[in-house]
């Protein structure tokens, strides 16, 4: 090692005491090469009695230095904390696995007992993962309440072996009588894509005692999302979770709505970029209208949000003080037919993989064994045919429409107010059936309320909604019957209060002058400025 260098290092030890108990190489720049570059470092570690936190990031540590440092920490039983993040800037991927290896087994053999472990922005990939797969399996971990690897490349590979590390650890720690309790994960920037974070989530699952989760920017959609927002249900005591930059699309985002339900102590969510649609923003809108009482900051609900959707998630969720982060330009949209075809393309396989028969181009459920009336008013939609049902006609009816699906029930709403006429049986047939069924779908959850009614507003084409949507054709119908429903008692009377205006509904239902007097009254003069 050259004289200068040496001279640098003795400098940087002469600073590296930094309270009770951590010694500080931080932000060195030191090229750490062999046993001969590390010496003095070594004999600092060595006569540190009580050492605690070893902070080495920002320096630059190879194969042979890390084996000397790994040396010196076998005796260190009180070693809590590791900051060893970007600490391997210049090395091949292949040295890195090897030094990890040199000084897990360092900590195992010293009995330390971790709370933090940091090895974020280090390039290593899966087989750095490798690298430390031993060592968080160990007793070392048993005690871990922080892990960071932000910035790691692990890739879905990665992921599956972190996932599985964490849960044999959790099992081992758990069959000693003190589990692992794991509070804080990040591993942002990861590459983990939906496999690597669906498995980390039934870690998740497992461990719920979880109070910080950071994963943004991980090629993450709809059914990775899904699968942490039913890991973070088992996570009670969550307070901040950030999945920026990842791709909710609207089943994720409902998934999510669901999971924040459970989550009472939340107090900052990150859902930046995350393409949550105008559907996803209107029920995440629902969870913060029914209430997270610490919830101080929340950022998203951006993912090219239309218009009537801002108004419509702000109106109908009474929201007064939360603010849903920058919601940016909504000139520019994306191809939403595109991203609907991926979408449904990775959903199609996830069926076929697991023998389900994808009924989404049946909007109305019928049971195996459908009485011959409403099969045959279902394939012929007619005033007769719904007459023909007789006066069982609603019981009928809601036996066979699942009323939990939203698009079902909005379907099954349109296709029997289009029969509606100023015909007196007629009339009396339709808001019967649909007073019914309408009951029997706001008896579910607020978000289910909420689902079905921004689900009837896209297919009405009044909310902008995912691209497949089928839109259907305005009638007098559809209006006349909806303004009966909501002067019910069934109808949530927080919903009563539709977000459309009413210049947007005159100009896209394009009903002539005769009925625009029907408008102006009851529920829509609620549309007026």
């Amino acid at each position: 090692m050259a004289s200068d260098d040496i001279a640098l290092l003795a400098e940087a030890l002469s600073k590296t005491h930094v309270g009770y108990g951590e010694l500080s190489y931080k932000g060195q720049g030191l090229k750490l090469d062999n046993t001969e570059s590390v010496k003095e470092l070594v004999r600092e570690i060595e006569e540190y009695q009580g050492l605690r936190a070893l902070r080495l990031e920002g320096n630059t540590v190879g194969v042979e230095a890390a084996q000397a440092i790994a040396k010196a920490l076998e005796c260190k039983d009180q070693l809590q904390s590791c900051h060893w993040s970007d600490m391997f800037t210049g090395r091949l991927r292949s040295e890195i696995p090897t030094a990890l290896r040199s000084l897990g087994s360092a900590l195992m053999t010293a009995g330390a007992r971790l709370r933090e472990l940091d090895l974020s922005d280090n390039a290593f990939g899966p087989d750095g993962i490798k690298g430390i797969e031993t060592l968080l399996k160990s007793s070392a971990c048993h005690s871990l309440q922080e892990l960071r690897l932000n910035n790691c490349g692990m890739g879905i590979g990665g992921g599956k072996i972190l996932a599985a590390a964490l849960t044999e650890c959790h099992e081992q720690s758990s069959a000693l009588g003190a589990p692992l309790k794991l509070k804080v994960f990040q591993a942002g920037r990861n590459r983990l894509e939906n496999e690597g974070a669906t498995a980390l989530a039934l870690a998740f699952q497992l461990m719920g005692s979880l109070e910080e989760v950071h994963m943004p920017q991980n090629g993450i959609n709809h059914a990775g999302v899904t699968a942490l927002a039913t890991a973070m249900q088992h996570n009670p005591h969550l307070r901040i979770l950030n999945l920026n930059d990842n791709t909710f699309t609207k089943r994720g985002a409902l998934a999510m709505a669901q999971a924040l339900r459970h989550l009472r102590t939340v107090q900052v969510i990150n859902f930046g970029d995350c393409l949550v649609r105008s559907e996803g923003a209107i029920a995440l809108s629902a969870v913060l209208r029914e209430g997270l009482p610490t919830l101080k900051v929340s950022r998203g609900v951006c993912g090219w949000i239309t218009h009537s959707c801002l108004i419509c998630s702000f109106l109908c969720s009474g929201a007064k003080s939360v603010l849903w982060g920058d919601h940016g330009s909504c000139s520019t949209e994306p191809d939403e037919e595109e991203d609907e075809e991926v979408e449904d393309e990775e959903n199609g396989k996830e069926m076929k993989e697991k023998g389900v028969k994808d009924d989404r181009e049946s909007p109305v459920k019928l049971e195996p064994t459908c009485h011959p009336e409403i099969l045959s008013f279902l394939s012929s939609l007619t005033a007769e045919t719904l007459l023909k049902l007789g006066d069982n006609r609603t019981g009928l009816i809601q036996q066979h429409v699942d009323v939990s699906d939203p698009d079902k029930v909005a379907d099954a709403f349109l296709r029997i107010s289009s029969l509606y006429s100023d015909d007196h049986e007629v009339k009396k047939a339709v808001l019967e059936t649909i007073d019914i069924l309408l009951k029997k779908a706001f008896s579910g959850s607020s978000l289910q309320t909420y689902s079905f009614l921004s689900t009837l507003l896209v297919m009405l084409g009044l909310l902008k909604g995912e691209g497949k949507v089928k839109k259907v054709q305005v009638l007098p119908g559809h209006l006349l019957v909806l303004e009966h429903a909501v002067q019910q008692d069934y109808f949530p009377q927080d919903h009563a209060t539709l977000s459309i205006r009413l210049d947007a509904i005159l100009k896209r239902t394009r009903l002539n002058i005769t009925f625009q007097h029907c408008l102006h009254q009851s529920v829509f003069t609620t549309y007026k400025n």
